[in-house]
């Protein structure tokens, strides 16, 4: 936003009194010129790390990071599972088991429609993560572009938006999670889409109807029941948004809900028929499972005070330089730099930012990819209050504040840079190489289901083609599930877990045939292929038989072995 404060005009006309009225316009346009270069480099370095992300799409998730998250077993095939399972055997819904499309359908849409070009696996799905994440790269740039401009007594062109993609293209929180084909990427696509989206609202006039002004307003209509329809925690961060809405009002009500309400009636209306039309009649119950099987957690299970201390000192794991800047910057807005406040971009991210974390705080289950959604308003706001100390009174003061903001970028993005072409050149492909054995075992057995039984069964499917089960969540409970469905196989971690056994056992022998090492979480880094063999009651009987009398023991009465020979 151009500053047009009585201090900054004084400031101008007095520079243009100078006694070298000639050589100021060069000066400024050497400046202008050199950030514009500095932004064109800025920008040409970001695009090679963004194109880094593209490469060893097939890899594992990186070992010994500073981020464990289940989201690495099971996140990529349950979110896609719709989309997977159409392609794979002609049917979306499995009644019974995991089938949270119902209530996120957004997300395996596009990638159905992805894969009727590609076909079904990780690197079709992730390559279409990235360009998602190509998507919230451009729309940040658009936004930040849109709400800061060059002032003519300061350092010329404004970098924040270079400085903004620079930090998340070197990001490795970023480099790992945008490369996975989770809901989280698109959720931070769409939000920025619909912050664009705001502050070019028109208010529509039934005498003066025009495109400029119908056409936004249709594709907010849109956006805002695709974020839900995303990922329901979307709502934490509709405050920022109509936040937008109201300073694109000028901050005044009711010019502000001229310009919501008719989005947000439509909006409503797109989701409830949605629900009423599509959901309430036919997969209430799947509706319904997805909040519930998410009630383990929340911040009424531990002190308040701990649960919000821990969300905010997770935040780390997006950087802790980029971190405490975050902070420092807050700091400075509040107390030092007011005018950041004034721009409307700034309270958007601020209340985005906050929106997530209440969020996190009130789930309580504190994993990383969550901090994903508030690393990239983060990452804008520090750029934006980097770019906004840069931007001085005075040649002096602005070459001191310039190399005081080199200084802070450099000491960011260095080590992130460091630690992201570390995972670049040590790709790790253990858990693909294990999917991939398991898909030679089962389709050697041709007299066998195929069908896997698997709390990462829906990854496996994603890497395999090979159908699969949950045996953690569903609607039905494991037992009731095994018996309707008759799985082949069946792929658990380290171990069968006790409710897990009961539910095969009395239909199943579990059989070992082979184990492989995978990831370097100690819950679970061995993956293990049991085949499942169907057990009549006879059967079954003489499996007891054997395994509760030992070899020794087996004899006629009479011919019991002596204490000797037992211990031989």
């Amino acid at each position: 936003m151009a500053d047009t404060s009585p201090n900054s005009t004084e400031a101008a006309t007095a520079s243009y009194k100078s006694p070298q009225p000639l050589l100021l316009p060069r000066l400024q346009a050497a400046r202008v010129t050199a950030a514009h270069l500095l932004s064109l480099t800025l920008l040409g370095v970001s695009a090679i790390f963004f194109a880094l992300h593209f490469f060893h799409l097939n890899a594992d998730f990186p070992n010994h990071s500073p981020w464990v998250d289940w989201s690495k077993y099971t996140d990529e095939g349950w979110y896609g599972d719709a989309a997977i399972r159409h392609y794979v055997s002609g049917h979306w819904y499995w009644k019974g088991d995991f089938n949270p499309a119902v209530a996120l359908p957004v997300w395996p849409l596009i990638e159905l429609v992805t894969f009727k070009f590609t076909g079904v696996s990780p690197v079709a799905a992730r390559a279409l993560t990235l360009c998602v994440f190509g998507l919230t790269l451009i729309t940040f740039c658009l936004l930040i572009q849109r709400h800061t401009r060059p002032r003519s007594n300061d350092s010329g062109q404004p970098l924040a938006a270079a400085i903004t993609v620079f930090f998340l293209c070197t990001s490795p929180l970023l480099y790992v999670f945008e490369r996975m084909a989770i809901l989280e990427p698109l959720l931070i696509a769409l939000t920025s889409l619909a912050l664009l989206t705001a502050s070019i609202l028109h208010p529509i006039h039934r005498r003066t109807i025009s495109i400029h002004s119908v056409l936004p307003t249709f594709f907010f209509m849109l956006l805002l029941p695709a974020m839900v329809l995303t990922k329901t925690t979307a709502i934490c961060l509709f405050p920022s948004i109509f936040y937008m809405v109201w300073a694109r009002a000028g901050y005044r009500l009711r010019p502000a809900l001229r310009l919501a309400v008719p989005p947000v009636l439509g909006g409503i209306a797109l989701w409830g028929a949605y629900f009423f039309l599509f959901v309430r009649p036919h997969y209430l119950e799947d509706y319904r499972y997805l909040f519930s099987a998410n009630a383990y957690t929340g911040i009424e299970l531990e002190p308040v005070a701990k649960v919000i201390l821990n969300t905010l000192a997770d935040g780390a794991w997006m950087g802790t330089p980029l971190y405490v800047a975050f902070f420092i910057v807050l700091t400075l807005a509040l107390f030092w730099r007011p005018r950041l406040l004034s721009n409307p971009l700034f309270p958007s991210l601020l209340l985005w930012i906050a929106g997530y974390f209440a969020f996190l705080a009130y789930h309580n289950n504190l994993q990383p990819r969550y901090y994903l959604v508030v690393a990239v308003p983060i990452a804008a706001v520090v750029a934006l209050g980097i770019d906004s100390f840069r931007q001085t009174h005075g040649r002096t003061t602005t070459i001191i504040t310039s190399t005081i903001a080199v200084v802070v970028v450099l000491a960011i993005v260095v080590p992130d840079a460091v630690q992201q072409i570390d995972y670049v050149l040590h790709p790790t492909y253990e858990f693909e190489a294990a999917a991939q054995q398991i898909k030679s075992i089962v389709l050697a057995e041709k007299e066998h289901s195929r069908l896997i039984l698997s709390i990462s069964g829906s990854d496996l499917t994603l890497m395999t083609g090979l159908p699969s089960i949950d045996d953690d969540f569903g609607t039905l409970d494991l037992d009731q599930r095994v018996k309707q469905y008759r799985p082949g196989w069946y792929v658990a971690w380290n171990d069968v877990e006790d409710d897990k056994a009961d539910a095969l056992t009395p239909l199943y022998t579990l059989q070992r045939v082979a184990a492989f090492p995978a990831y370097d979480d100690p819950d679970r880094n061995l993956l293990i292929l049991y085949r499942l063999d169907p057990v009549t009651t006879a059967s079954s009987s003489r499996h007891k038989a054997r395994r509760h009398i030992p070899k020794p023991l087996r004899t006629k009465l009479g011919q019991q072995p002596s204490n000797d020979q037992l211990q031989h």
